[in-house]
């Protein structure tokens, strides 16, 4: 790892290392419908009980979302995100031992969030579903993650063309690195995201893991999301709820092409993980 260019994430107030260890962030979604723990944690003292278990597995980080953007999902509008947001993060935010990441692409719910306790702003849209994001973020000073996918959710999985998956998405994560920059968001504000299962398919979401390296030159940590997702059910034949040994091995090959971060839902056995794959990396 260049330590120059992975040393940290800036976050609002928090400074991240992100080059001494790969980082676990847990995922809390406190939605009805998020394809692998909908409904379970829409009340804030369970959603509190399931922070505080994920944090004394060892979770780094805590991203907490309230709009589910699986595959076919229905958009919700800003003030029910906010609603289904508010609670949760008035009781985690005040007890938060961890930084608090909020997965949205929309401005007005990041600004609530940042006010709530929130300091990364995982933006699967990259900037580009709100002009007023990056406006937000550059203000702010909170972390960033600029994540690749083509259309929205519930059409995303009709735009998996590709001449060569990798490079596609290398370009597209430097161009809006770029663009970023250009309306004051300074590069230590910013992860970057491939996109796992994002209007790829499942050999292309296998390409991106196996050239996740090719990611490097752009200079800042990246992030990957490989949870439970549907392309290790087609490769193992596993259900959502059995899926836990392909995530690990897809883990493993984040972490050794490179990843800084990896967001996961079950962080006590994913942490194991992580650290042996690390200690290989660091032999």
């Amino acid at each position: 790892m260049d330590e120059v260019n992975f040393a940290y994430l800036q976050a609002c107030h928090v400074r991240i290392p992100c080059s001494r260890h790969v980082l676990v962030m847990g995922i809390l979604n406190v939605t009805p419908d998020s394809f692998s723990d909908g409904g379970r944690f829409l009340d804030p003292q369970r959603a509190l009980a399931h922070f505080e278990e994920m944090v004394s597995e060892g979770a780094d980080l805590v991203d907490i979302g309230a709009e589910s953007t699986r595959p076919g999902s229905t958009a919700i509008d800003e003030r029910e995100e906010i609603r289904r947001l508010k609670p949760v993060l008035e009781v985690i935010g005040q007890r938060a031992t961890v930084p608090l990441s909020v997965d949205t692409h929309k401005a007005g719910v990041a600004e609530r969030a940042i006010d709530w306790g929130a300091v990364l702003i995982n933006d699967i849209s990259a900037l580009e579903n709100d002009p007023r994001m990056g406006h937000v973020i550059a203000r702010t000073k909170a972390g960033l993650v600029l994540m690749h996918k083509r259309g929205a959710p519930q059409n995303m999985q009709e735009y998996c063309e590709y001449d060569n998956v990798v490079e596609e998405v290398r370009d597209y994560l430097g161009s809006r690195i770029r663009h970023a920059e250009e309306i004051g968001i300074a590069r230590e504000q910013m992860l970057i995201d491939p996109g796992i299962g994002f209007a790829k398919n499942a050999q292309q979401n296998l390409s991106l893991l196996k050239g996740l390296g090719s990611l490097e030159p752009l200079g800042r940590p990246v992030l990957v999301g490989v949870s439970n997702k549907s392309f290790i059910g087609t490769v193992t034949g596993q259900p959502i709820d059995q899926r836990i040994m392909g995530t690990a091995a897809a883990v493993v090959a984040a972490v050794l092409g490179g990843a800084s971060i990896v967001r996961v839902h079950d962080v006590g056995s994913i942490r194991e993980v992580v650290r042996m794959s690390e200690a290989i990396v660091r032999a």
